[in-house]
């Protein structure tokens, strides 16, 4: 197989070398790596497991596993040096991943916040399975947009992040019969990685999805800089 030796790949690979090499010089690279590798093997794991209990069809499973094992590679990939995920930046991806485009299809506002890489890795499942419910059931299936904004609460000591996702649809929007694993981790999941608390709405015009997740050192990596300050 032929080497991709263009300037663009090569420059990609030199800022994948820096990455590493900034990880390594420091003190305690060695058990932060060790502890990425094992959270994300445990997302895995965990996308495997849930995603085969809800596909009856191989093919399906296969396809569905395949698109939410994209969606962590997604997040990875804009991921910083120190594994920190920008949300503007996962949510502007996963959008686009799926033709949606900031300023077009959809609207993405809200503060700069840098989410530790387990937390940022969950909250782009939970996000990958909206963009998905869109295209085959919501506003981007439908000539519809998206609205995605979100805010922190609350004073330092406890801050929550209010995410809403909501979608204006062209046509009528009903209530799923059934609960497959985009709920389950929008809800359950969230719940349990997170302490999210998720309030699903289908209303006349579109889906709305509101998380609310209590910001911790574990969740948010600025939180420790902002308690810090007296």
């Amino acid at each position: 197989m032929p080497i991709d030796a263009t300037p663009a790949r090569i420059a990609e690979l030199e800022a994948d070398n820096r990455r590493l090499r900034r990880l390594l010089d420091q003190r305690d690279a060695p058990g932060e790596l060790r502890h990425r590798m094992r959270s994300t093997m445990a997302i895995l794991r965990t996308i495997i497991r849930k995603s085969a209990g809800t596909q009856r069809d191989l093919d399906a499973y296969v396809g569905h596993l395949e698109d939410r094992l994209d969606a962590l590679m997604r997040a990875q990939a804009v991921a910083d040096e120190l594994g920190a995920i920008d949300l503007h930046k996962l949510l502007s991806d996963e959008l686009l991943h799926y033709q949606a485009r900031d300023g077009e299809h959809t609207t993405i506002e809200g503060p700069v916040l840098q989410l530790q890489p387990r937390a940022g890795q969950v909250l782009a499942l939970a996000l990958h399975e909206l963009a998905v419910n869109a295209v085959e059931h919501g506003a981007l299936g439908n000539g519809g947009t998206i609205g995605v904004r979100w805010r922190v609460d609350g004073d330092d000591a406890a801050p929550t992040l209010t995410l809403v996702w909501k979608e204006t649809d062209t046509t009528p929007l009903s209530e799923p019969s059934h609960r497959g694993f985009g709920t389950e981790v929008l809800t359950r999941t969230l719940e349990y990685e997170l302490r999210a608390r998720t309030d699903l709405l289908f209303e006349t015009d579109g889906l709305r999805c509101t998380i609310r997740i209590p910001l911790s050192e574990r969740i948010d990596r600025e939180f420790g800089a902002r308690s810090d300050v007296k």
